[in-house]
């Protein structure tokens, strides 16, 4: 995968754009699901199709929140308690190379102070949010189709081969 900077110019490794630009091609086929289009593009490469003339692009695209579960002050102050002491941990082993003296005790102040400070952090983060944000959540930028789009030089052959995957019984 490549990110693109928004100081460079040009093309990047591989003829791929540097800033976002839209994508070109005549379409070769639609699918509903990214898995789909995956496995066209996988077919088409098993067919010795030329693979780097082809883009999946997800149309429609909308944010998909999954709601997880019901935010309540136990499950808050928990997850504050296990960040903080993961934080403090890391700060507790920092702090003991610098230091001469016990390596275990340096750890275990730093995870106590973690705790107390994610506890603290946590509980005032969401008593601020006063109740408008009861649950936890995912989010999941989902297309509602999946293009598979090709170079004019080599579409024709990209359509019949999919044609082809399109004919085939499912394994």
């Amino acid at each position: 995968m490549m990110v693109s900077s928004p100081f460079g110019g040009g093309r990047a490794p591989g003829n791929l754009p540097r800033l976002p630009t839209p994508p070109t091609g005549w379409p070769i086929g639609s699918y509903a699901t990214y898995r789909e289009a995956k496995q066209a593009v996988e077919f088409l490469a098993g067919s010795e199709f030329t693979v780097s003339d082809v883009t999946i692009v997800g149309v429609d695209l909308m944010l998909v929140e999954r709601v997880i579960g019901r935010l309540t002050w136990g499950r808050v102050l928990a997850v504050g308690a296990v960040s903080g002491a993961w934080f403090g941990s890391f700060a507790g082993l920092l702090l003991s190379l610098f230091a001469n003296q016990a390596f275990v005790l340096q750890v275990l102040t730093g995870i106590v102070l973690g705790v107390l400070s994610g506890l603290m952090f946590a509980a005032i983060g969401h008593s601020m949010s006063r109740g408008r944000r009861d649950f936890s959540s995912a989010s999941q930028l989902v297309a509602g189709r999946y293009d598979v789009l090709c170079q004019p030089r080599s579409a024709e052959q990209g359509r019949e081969l999919l044609a082809k995957l399109a004919l085939k019984p499912p394994s």
